[in-house]
């Protein structure tokens, strides 16, 4: 089955004048227009495209790229207003609509907004809202901490900045934890700090504990880890043994202990290191 605001692969079935016609188990006429028409094709091949309704209200297939699909979020720029509501520029021929009644504040045009698309189930058409609280919930949170998460910048508080984790949940990056030009649609990578007991999630954009060594660093931590907490390398001890056990020069050994033990994460003594 077609799924529409979404990819679908689909198999060629015939060439016409005006496109190809493609299908499933359960269409068999969906037109990929002309100029949307690869180089190179045969009859019965996959093909991967978007699906969406044309100006005409038709399901129509396209292998543009749109900015943003069904049950996602996306930062997107009005390109008209009207007496239906804002429609948003999301790549394809035909604009996304944002009803006024989805609208968190009233769009401008020529603005830009993080919005959410989905399928209206009265109208069975794609349209997008501002109001992203209906579809950012923290409920059912399958996160943990120190996880790496994919973010989006949806607005500017006094606490900092909120964000959409992985398009599921709605999190916070404190103002306090941000040593970066941030801007609201941008998309960056993050990590999870705390899940608290309300289900609010805040987040850092930098990795948390031993992810945020460098390499060498993170080697010799999670290795100190497993051997109980102690290992009996220090900053004497012989480049060869330091090469044996770590597979590191001497320099890269004594580089990295010096970072562990600046952020408090190790002791060294004359017998070894020893985790904190």
């Amino acid at each position: 089955m077609i799924e529409l605001g979404n990819y679908n692969t689909l198999k060629i079935l015939r060439e016409t004048g005006v496109g190809l016609f493609l299908g499933d188990d359960d269409v068999d006429d969906l037109l990929l227009p002309l100029k949307y028409i690869p180089d190179e094709f045969n009859i019965g091949d996959d093909i991967n495209v978007f699906c969406y309704l044309d100006h005409e209200e038709r399901p129509i297939a396209t292998t543009l790229k749109p900015l943003i699909k069904r049950n996602t979020f996306g930062w997107l720029r009005v390109a008209e207003v009207n007496e239906f509501g804002a429609f948003l520029d999301w790549g394809l021929e035909k604009h996304l609509l944002v009803p006024f009644r989805e609208q968190q504040t009233k769009m401008i045009e020529g603005e830009s907004y993080v919005v959410f698309c989905y399928l209206d189930e009265k109208s069975f058409r794609l349209v997008a809202s501002s109001r992203l609280n209906k579809f950012a919930k923290n409920e059912d949170i399958s996160l943990s901490p120190k996880d790496e998460v994919d973010l989006l910048v949806s607005r500017q508080s006094e606490l900092g900045w909120d964000v959409i984790i992985n398009n599921k949940y709605q999190g916070l990056v404190f103002k306090s934890e941000v040593f970066q030009p941030m801007q609201i649609g941008a998309t960056l990578k993050g990590y999870v700090k705390k899940i608290r007991e309300d289900s609010k999630v805040d987040v850092v954009l930098k990795p948390i504990g031993h992810m945020a060594l460098e390499p060498a660093a993170k080697q010799i931590f999670e290795q100190l880890e497993l051997a109980g907490g102690y290992i009996s390398l220090h900053d004497k001890s012989a480049p060869e043994e330091i090469k044996e056990m770590f597979q590191m020069s001497k320099k890269t050994f004594k580089k990295a202990i010096g970072a562990l033990y600046r952020d408090r994460k190790i002791e060294i003594k004359d017998d070894g290191i020893y985790s904190v």
